[in-house]
């Protein structure tokens, strides 16, 4: 079998094949190839969390709709005590139309969420007021107003008073006025939103049943390599494999729409056929990306015809990584249209995500439509080192004294990783303690 170096110079190159970039290089070059995103779609709110909004999210309705109160007890109308009104079947209660209308003077049960009825001042809350029986008024018998015809509605028989010690409610207290929180036709959210939960809720608050959004990046995952297991410790000279249980949510927090993991074993013509019959907007792959003897994607990619945008990056770890850019012959439906795309991610698990942070990343969120990551500066509790010539990705955890490096941040290793709380972003040269230094967020759903 051929060593390493021979093989290499024997493989050709796909086209546009370039020297190694540096890392904020590479970056830009993945940010430009997904400068465009894919699509527009309109879908129900289940559908479209992790989506970007394709347009600006606009109230259909005041919220609230009506005055709500925001607590439970009593409305009341003016000054107390107050007339204690008995209420009508479900009257005060969240969902119910609401109430009569409020005389000076007047009060009348309500909970969290009800509407409140026109005249009232403000509510008070239930551990505010104390209900008691009224006395009856002389010579006309208790529970009749004087003057009040047969028939005619009921006279409230309670007093309802302030527990000592608690002063009237000012005006509007607990009264959630309507529209408080935005006007039917205000725009809340602008377009480019990623759609986390808390949207979704929201939408759905503002009357919403579906969202238009940018269609989120397809992704198909392929796994290389005959010595990886599936299940178990690692044995017999084979590993476990780390990547497939750990990217899927990486992409999926990146944007992507994972849409399947194939594993590929060393083989070339298997590798070509799994590369051909993809329809992912975005395949990645892991491992295979060196110039080792089995090491297939380039010859690969030469054979279907792509071309690489990336070709190695000045990084440690991570540095054997590429961008290449899929043919789409295939896919006559779409031609001209279509792009298509493949990250390759280096084989050691903490090289892959470094690779995934510096391409996949900004690739798959442009794709989105979703807004490039703004990059954040701490301060570097304790020296960084640095590469005398490659940017380095330190994973670091972040109290309130700056960023913090942890050990165990070999390409093969994961334990940093899974305690890190960002990735430092070092320079060639290193960073002094108490220098800002740039972080990355590490996923964590």
């Amino acid at each position: 079998m051929r060593g390493s170096d021979e093989m290499y110079a024997s493989v050709p190159s796909p086209v546009g094949a370039a020297a190694e970039l540096s890392w904020p290089k590479a970056r830009v070059v993945a940010v430009r190839a997904g400068r465009r995103p894919l699509g527009v779609e309109r879908c129900p709110l289940t559908d479209a969390l992790g989506a970007a909004l394709a347009e600006p999210l606009a109230a259909t309705t005041h919220v609230p709709a009506f005055d709500t109160s925001a607590m439970d007890g009593w409305a009341v109308a003016g000054p107390p005590p107050w007339r204690l009104r008995e209420p009508a079947d479900g009257e005060g209660l969240a969902g119910q139309p609401v109430a009569e209308a409020l005389d000076d003077g007047e009060a009348c049960r309500i909970a969290t969420g009800a509407p409140v009825p026109a005249g009232a001042t403000a509510v008070l809350r239930r551990e505010d007021g104390a209900a008691e029986p009224a006395a009856p008024q002389a010579g006309t018998g208790a529970g009749t107003k004087p003057g009040t015809k047969a028939g005619a509605k009921p006279v409230t028989t309670t007093t309802l008073r302030l527990r000592p010690g608690v002063t009237a409610p000012p005006l509007g207290r607990d009264i959630r006025p309507r529209g408080q929180e935005c006007r039917a036709g205000e725009a809340l959210l602008a377009a480019g939103t990623l759609v986390t939960p808390a949207v979704l809720g929201l939408a759905a608050a503002i009357g919403h049943d579906e969202l238009t959004v940018h269609r989120r990046p397809t992704v198909e995952l392929l796994v290389l390599g005959d010595e990886l297991l599936t299940e178990g410790p690692s044995r017999d000279g084979r590993i476990r494999d780390a990547l497939g249980p750990m990217l899927p949510g990486w992409l999926a927090s990146y944007g992507a729409r994972l849409t399947g993991l194939r594993r590929v074993g060393d083989d070339r013509d298997a590798l070509v056929a799994a590369l051909r019959s993809s329809r992912a907007d975005v395949v990645v792959t892991t491992g295979a990306t060196a110039a080792g003897p089995r090491d297939f994607l380039h010859p690969a990619l030469v054979e279907i015809g792509a071309t690489l945008l990336v070709d190695g990056v000045l990084v440690r770890p991570g540095h054997p990584m590429l961008l290449a850019e899929l043919p789409t012959a295939e896919l006559p439906e779409t031609a001209g249209e279509k792009r298509r795309y493949l990250v390759g991610l280096p084989g050691n698990p903490f090289a892959a995500a470094v690779a995934a942070a510096t391409l996949a990343e900004p690739l798959l969120r442009g794709l989105g439509g979703c807004p490039q990551a703004e990059p954040y500066r701490v301060r570097a509790a304790a020296a960084l080192a640095g590469h005398p010539g490659h940017t380095r990705l330190v994973p670091v955890t972040l109290p309130e004294r700056g960023a913090v490096p942890l050990r165990h941040d070999g390409p093969a290793m994961l334990r940093g990783l899974a305690l890190a709380e960002g990735l430092a972003v070092v320079p060639p040269g290193g960073v002094a303690e108490g220098e800002p230094v740039e972080v990355l967020d590490v996923p964590c759903g």
